[in-house]
């Protein structure tokens, strides 16, 4: 049965873990929906691992569509989230609305990322929501900041 975006909230209600993993392309998609995901995200991360990009500021819209489209060929019940990459949101309301429709019109991702979690992007997420894309949020490692915070850094255990 494929997931779909309200069982999420369902499911945080009752206390249900969910799985969610990343894909790339079909055959991560399909293997990851096999294997029984609820998620699978097609993050901008594949500019690291699959493009050999040093960090993820150089993927392209273009780049993620054509990733999104071959990980939902792939993908047949969980629900699909596609990263927006860096610049094709923060610019305008009416940037964020034009990716991230594109995400879904073209890809079929049902559901777009954004990294922050920053009060200034809650009226582009507001403006998301309200024009019927859903948005899931980004809180920890922030990698599109890479040269705002210095680099990469590891998460430090909190006692």
């Amino acid at each position: 049965m494929a997931v779909r975006v309200n069982q999420f909230a369902e499911w945080k209600q009752q206390g249900q873990p969910v799985a969610v993993l990343t894909a790339w392309d079909y055959m991560s998609g399909q293997m990851a929906d096999q294997a029984g995901a609820d998620m699978v995200l097609v993050g901008d991360s594949l500019a690291m691992v699959a493009l050999g990009y040093e960090n993820t500021l150089p993927l392209t819209l273009d780049e993620m569509l054509h990733h999104a489209k071959a990980t939902r060929r792939g993908v047949k019940n969980a629900l699909l989230v596609a990263d927006l990459p860096f610049l094709s949101y923060q610019t305008a309301k009416t940037d964020a609305i034009c990716s991230a429709g594109r995400m879904l019109k073209e890809a079929g991702a049902q559901a777009v990322k954004l990294e922050g979690g920053y009060a200034r992007m809650a009226e582009t997420i507001h403006y998301l929501v309200e024009s019927g894309i859903p948005v899931v949020g980004h809180v920890g490692l922030t990698p599109q900041s890479v040269n705002q915070v210095g680099g990469f850094q590891k998460a430090r255990q909190v006692s």
